[in-house]
């Protein structure tokens, strides 16, 4: 993808559900209230409310799908990624998978923010999103054991958090687009560039806006460019000035639809990930998904590949870079990876909790 999530996720929410699902069963939505939901800087919630799409019936095979910051269940429903995983003989088949697409916390229809309580709304991190999808998973959808738990971007470090603190909740995990390691080096600085734009930014008022901060769109724009895209993608559709000039200009002309308060905690959220401290909890079958050109997680800093060598049964598939990669964002097309996900389905034993 080419554009930040929430853009993404704006765009892909135009798309109407019958054009999405054609070739897979409709998507079903629903909701279920956490009751009591504690998150980690010990603010309770009495009453937190999780969304969620599901595709496919429920005698299926439970398969947890999970979304990337700023995006919802719609951003994992087009037809580069559902269109080429849950279809007939594809790696999730939606005849035979029970598929479970939540709404983060913050994120789409489940609470946020801009329901009313701005920035009185608890601070949440990624561990609460994982405690609140488990909470949905086992306690709203009564499933007590998944055949795999597959995220993209925030859902693939959100897949790794499911192995260290759910071990035995999985047969597989599919983490993409992302790294066990902490938040970090030149994805940390951008992002904490961004929030800090929008926030110091007067429109924002601490988070009393009338309207949405007028800098809020420069912020995303220049994130995205700077951290999704790919080198020789860019290269190759901006060979001129008046090329690049053309791609800043419909970008900054594509109209924001996010909530600024929803976005800085969407994003905020990320600061205190790290799940290279539990690596050797993880039991289930690992496959990591990531591009060459990504530039959140660059493979050339050799993080991950230490990260690798703790986790008992796990493998690397790098996508190699090319004009029709998109770096971060070559992960949203399944095209990339369908055969790896097929084998590690095809391989997994089929385990119990």
């Amino acid at each position: 993808m080419n554009i930040s999530g929430a853009m993404l996720a704006a765009a892909v929410l135009s798309i109407s559900t019958s054009a999405m699902a054609a070739d897979y069963p409709a998507p079903k939505q629903g909701d279920w209230i956490a009751k009591g939901f504690k998150f980690h800087t010990g603010d309770v919630m009495p009453e937190l409310r999780l969304h969620y799409t599901t595709v496919g019936e429920p005698t299926g095979q439970p398969v947890l799908v999970l979304h990337g910051s700023g995006g919802s269940a719609a951003s994992m429903l087009t037809p580069a990624f559902a269109g080429e995983m849950f279809g007939p003989g594809q790696p999730l088949d939606a005849s035979k998978y029970y598929i479970i697409i939540p709404d983060g916390i913050g994120h789409g229809k489940s609470s946020k923010p801009s329901d009313g309580m701005k920035t009185s709304f608890p601070k949440y991190d990624y561990a609460d999103m994982v405690d609140a999808q488990y909470r949905l998973v086992t306690e709203g959808l009564g499933v007590r054991h998944l055949r795999l738990v597959i995220g993209n971007s925030m859902g693939g470090m959100h897949t790794w958090l499911w192995g260290e603190k759910y071990p035995k909740a999985m047969d597989a995990l599919v983490a993409m687009a992302c790294q066990p390691t902490e938040m970090a080096a030149r994805n940390w600085m951008l992002r904490r560039i961004m929030l800090d734009t929008i926030r110091n930014d007067p429109d924002y008022n601490g988070g009393n806006y009338t309207s949405q901060p007028r800098m809020m769109k420069y912020a995303i724009v220049a994130y995205g460019i700077a951290s999704i895209g790919g080198t020789l993608a860019y290269q190759s559709q901006a060979p001129t000035a008046a090329k690049a000039d053309k791609i800043v200009d419909d970008r900054l002309g594509t109209p924001v639809t996010a909530d600024a308060n929803d976005f800085v905690y969407q994003w905020e959220a990320s600061h205190d990930y790290n799940a290279s401290e539990k690596l050797e909890q993880i039991e289930a079958p690992l496959l990591l998904i990531n591009s060459a050109d990504d530039e959140r997680n660059p493979p050339e800093t050799g993080v991950t590949d230490a990260a690798m060598k703790r986790v008992k049964n796990a493998r690397l598939h790098l996508i190699p870079a090319s004009t029709e990669t998109r770096g971060h964002g070559t992960t949203g097309s399944a095209k990339f990876y369908t055969e790896q996900v097929r084998q590690l389905l095809q391989t997994a034993p089929q385990r119990t909790m």
